[in-house]
């Protein structure tokens, strides 16, 4: 690991070293042949949250999904199908290319070649990620008790958003086929939301709004697409290239802003990001 670590520190110098000497869209260096985002967030925008599944194994470069995050620079980013190895490059390139800084946690469930690489005897390990502008305490990860056809999990981190300190979920259910396994997954997920008087739970539930397993997530919080209800009714952004919303930002007791839906051609799932405002309950906010 300390070795790991040393190699994608040479590295990051290096990229820091080309930039400063040549620029970032040198002619002849087609991996940093790129200009930060027009559109892309000056700074980390404290108060937006995103979750994105990152798709693998998919052979994808991770300094194009680095400048796709940067285009909107959460403050906090729950990835999910994220290889350790992929996101401590995706940190990288996100600090010496944008300026943008996160701390990470990870909520790895197994190790595997055939997901993450490695040495055969030692493949990478494969889970979720929580990407945070704020330090992160009291992380736990936790592994459902059945994953189904894969081991699935889900990790929490108290950070702070908006200024607010909050609990912040990220998880990942069992495939779109298997029901009644999610059902027994979002039971232990609910069980632990409903501790918190606050909550972000983020991540990729396999599942549309109407699905019954989701029911216990539904009787606890929000979706942030406010025409994302489990009766059906409303017209929610869909969020896989299958246009099916599997993605969501769930709230408890917090106000919902805005939201977008971004496809990205890096991932068979969208980008779904909110703007928040903790300081107000959905209760109190008023007409918006």
């Amino acid at each position: 690991m300390v070795l790991g670590r040393s190699t994608r520190l040479l590295a990051s110098a290096a990229i820091v070293a080309c930039v400063v000497l040549v620029g970032p869209s040198a002619p002849g260096s087609p991996l940093f042949a790129r200009h930060q985002p027009a559109d892309a967030a000056r700074d980390v925008v404290a108060n937006r949250v995103m979750t994105w599944n990152i798709c693998n194994p998919c052979d994808e470069s991770n300094v194009d999904r680095a400048a796709e995050i940067a285009t909107f620079a959460p403050q906090v980013i729950g990835l999910q199908e994220a290889c350790v190895r992929d996101v401590d490059w995706i940190r990288e390139y996100l600090e010496n290319l944008y300026g943008l800084v996160y701390h990470v946690e990870y909520g790895s469930v197994l190790r595997k070649w055939g997901r993450c690489g490695g040495a055969p005897w030692k493949p990478g390990a494969y889970g979720q990620a929580i990407l945070s502008a704020a330090p992160m305490t009291d992380h736990v990860n936790v592994e459902y008790p059945d994953g189904g056809s894969e081991d699935r999990g889900y990790m929490a981190v108290t950070t702070r958003v908006d200024g607010r300190s909050v609990r912040v979920f990220n998880t990942h259910l069992a495939q779109r086929d298997q029901g009644t396994v999610r059902a027994e997954q979002v039971a232990v997920l609910a069980t632990e939301v409903a501790q918190h008087d606050r909550a972000i739970v983020l991540g990729d539930f396999n599942a549309v709004p109407t699905a019954p397993e989701l029911s216990p997530m539904w009787s606890l919080a929000t979706d942030t697409d406010a025409q994302c209800r489990p009766s059906g009714v409303g017209d929610c952004d869909v969020t896989t290239d299958w246009y099916s919303k599997f993605d969501y930002v769930f709230l408890r007791d917090i106000t919902a802003l805005r939201h977008r839906v971004q496809p990205s051609k890096y991932s068979d799932h969208h980008m779904l990001y909110t703007d928040l405002d903790l300081t107000r309950s959905p209760a109190s906010s008023g007409p918006r």
